[in-house]
């Protein structure tokens, strides 16, 4: 699944690509989408910002039409030249948006909707989101109200709760935790607020170098081996990069997600 480095990357190519520049060409096989075209033709309006909230990525058109778009596990923006070939078939397309200069791409995307300005501000996954790691105001005195105000849930949960913190998916999840030495099934409630704020400093800072980076792998060591990127993720029966432990992997929370730690490294808050 996209994370929040991921999502914030696409928004700032679309950005870069098609802000300021009028649509000249807009298909979808999406029916909502279509139906809204039908009554607001959206050829002929200008692309105004492409930004990213969290995992959604938004488009500003004028006129007040925002485009919401979620990747889910699948989805992906591509920018092609017009006349370029795609390198996705064209069965996965979803959503197109040309302009003179660039084509965007959307592809095997599940969630997408216009919204108007009065329908974005009341969007129930957008008006409930948490702050956003990568926001340039970002609250931690926020994110530490909501978190302590689920002591009963496991930290790992914790980390990938949307409503809790923005941007954070299961990859990051297993290597921030291990970063901070935090054992990914203690309850909130047996963190320190210390902590906390520290395990949201590393986030913030594992998903910014992933920005930065501009790669489409994910790093969250320091090292010239292209094949030592990640401490846990994926790695369970393999031993620790720091003590040689083997990693070990359970499968947590009601959606089953796989969590990566090292038994040894992680003792933090596990008593």
């Amino acid at each position: 699944m996209p994370e929040g480095d991921t999502i914030f990357r696409a928004a700032r190519t679309l950005h870069a690509a098609l802000a300021g520049d009028r649509v000249t060409r807009f298909e979808t096989a999406l029916a909502p989408l279509a139906r809204v075209d039908d009554q607001e033709p959206i050829a002929g309006r200008t692309i105004e910002r492409v930004a990213a909230a969290g995992k959604h990525l938004i488009i500003d058109f004028s006129g007040g039409l925002h485009l919401r778009t979620h990747m889910r596990m699948n989805g992906s923006w591509h920018i092609y030249r017009p006349g370029e070939r795609w390198k996705r078939p064209r069965r996965d397309m979803r959503v197109v948006i040309g302009t003179a200069r660039f084509v965007a791409v959307g592809f095997d995307i599940p969630v997408a909707e216009f919204l108007d300005d009065r329908a974005l501000r009341r969007q129930e996954d957008l008006r409930r989101i948490g702050p956003d790691l990568l926001g340039e105001q970002f609250d931690a005195d926020e994110v530490l109200r909501r978190m302590t105000a689920r002591p009963d849930a496991e930290i790992a949960n914790v980390l990938l709760n949307q409503r809790v913190v923005a941007g954070i998916g299961n990859v990051f999840k297993s290597e921030i935790l291990f970063l901070a030495g935090i054992n990914p099934f203690v309850e909130c409630a047996v963190i320190s607020e210390a902590d906390l704020r520290r395990v949201l400093a590393i986030s913030r800072k594992v998903l910014r170098i992933n920005v930065e980076h501009d790669r489409s792998d994910r790093i969250t060591m320091n090292s010239l081996d292209r094949s030592r990127k990640l401490w846990v993720y994926g790695r369970g029966g393999e031993p620790c990069r720091r003590c040689g432990t083997p990693i070990e992997y359970r499968k947590q929370g009601t959606d089953a997600r796989g969590t990566y730690w090292c038994p040894r490294c992680q003792s933090r808050n596990d008593g």
